[in-house]
């Protein structure tokens, strides 16, 4: 596939959340919706007022082996993507084929008892400085951002990243994220992992897009908050709206009725992410990236947690770091400016790239993007220490 023969492609939240009114009729939604509502809330009551016998009717055959079958195609198709994520090359050897990190892979039980694939880049030499951990976006997983791994090792960073629940290595249906809560709450359970494996060394939070998303909102607990010497944010989904209010209006109904729903219409034609072909080409070339149309429920759920931390800007105090593209279209650089300008927080520090786009880390100037995050981080280990010594 050439350059030339390219189609634009895009990820993200906001880009796949517009066009799902264009694949519903505003009234065939709302009758819809009414109808599933009183389908949810009767139900239930008619099977309560029914004489019991026994231990009631037989479930059909039928439909327990239709179940069943559901969860084997789901079950074999997260091994095959555990066995690609393990198989991913994560960028071990310098260009002279010198080794100069060491690399692992793991399994992280969350909060829900759920499989989470994780990687780490540990460097081989010099002395360490801290630990950097990555939440990656929506429909990507963690061993795209291999080289930005690399880079963290050659300034003595270890590095840790994890697979959301749906994504990458991870159990769950692929694409499909039941709650972003839960992958807050799995964020907060994996850092307190990684520093009782690593005590005493300073720790940092990563996330892109939909995952900074969840990396500030799992920064807005207290007991995260005092783990983190800071987090790091490349273009956060922060204001992401549906194309019309009656979408927001019934998505919570339909998240509960057909949560699993593709629609058809939100594909992953459109804005490009990224001003590099081959970047491009590599992430949609990707089997472990998800490019198939949003789920319902994973759409609400970009929804619901982007309402909230727009509403919470002011109650943020973490000491961070945002970096978005101007020219990015998936999501919104000015609300990465509202954060800055609104939040609370001490130590905060925001970085526009004029004319870049979505995937910040993986634009031709990658380098030094990451040359940015990792000065960052240095200057907040020296404010830190500094603070320390002033107290002796």
């Amino acid at each position: 596939m050439s350059t030339a023969e390219m189609e634009p492609l895009t990820s993200g939240a906001s880009n796949r959340i517009i066009p799902i009114l264009k694949t519903l009729r505003t009234s065939i939604i709302f009758v819809q919706s009414l109808i599933f509502s009183v389908i949810l809330f009767l139900l239930p009551r008619r099977r309560r007022s029914q004489p019991l016998s026994g231990a009631g009717p037989p479930q059909s055959p039928a439909r327990s082996w239709k179940r069943k079958s559901v969860w084997r195609r789901e079950e074999e198709d997260t091994m095959r993507r555990r066995a690609l994520a393990e198989d991913v090359d994560m960028g071990i050897e310098t260009d002279d084929r010198e080794v100069r990190c060491q690399r692992t892979t793991s399994l992280f039980f969350g909060v829900r008892s759920n499989a989470l694939f994780c990687r780490s880049w540990f460097p081989v030499t010099g002395e360490l400085k801290g630990i950097l951990i990555i939440i990656h976006g929506l429909n990507e997983h963690s061993g795209r951002y291999s080289q930005f791994a690399k880079q963290l090792n050659s300034c003595n960073f270890r590095v840790y990243a994890m697979d959301w629940i749906g994504h990458g290595g991870s159990d769950g249906l692929h694409g499909y994220v039941p709650s972003l809560d839960h992958v807050v709450a799995d964020t907060g359970a994996f850092l307190e992992k990684i520093r009782s494996e690593n005590p005493g060394v300073p720790c940092f939070l990563f996330g892109h897009s939909t995952g900074g998303a969840v990396v500030l909102k799992a920064a807005s607990h207290p007991h995260i908050e005092a783990m983190l010497e800071g987090i790091v944010l490349t273009s956060p989904a922060l204001r992401v709206k549906p194309a019309h209010p009656i979408v927001g209006a019934v998505a919570p109904i339909f998240s509960l009725v057909v949560p699993k729903f593709q629609f058809k219409g939100a594909n992953k034609r459109g804005i490009p992410v990224s001003r590099d072909p081959a970047a491009l080409l590599a992430k949609y070339s990707d089997p472990l990236v998800y490019t198939g149309p949003i789920r319902v429920r994973t759409g609400h759920e970009i929804l619901r947690i982007s309402s909230y931390l727009m509403r919470n800007f002011k109650s943020v105090t973490v000491p961070f770091f945002v970096l978005h593209g101007t020219a990015d279209k998936v999501t919104d650089p000015l609300a990465s400016q509202d954060l800055y300008n609104e939040a609370a927080s001490k130590s905060k520090d925001i970085k526009l790239y004029e004319g870049f786009l979505h995937d910040l880390l993986f634009e031709p100037e990658r380098e030094e993007i990451a040359q940015d995050i990792i000065d960052w981080m240095k200057k907040r280990l020296v404010s830190t220490s500094e603070k320390v010594d002033s107290l002796w």
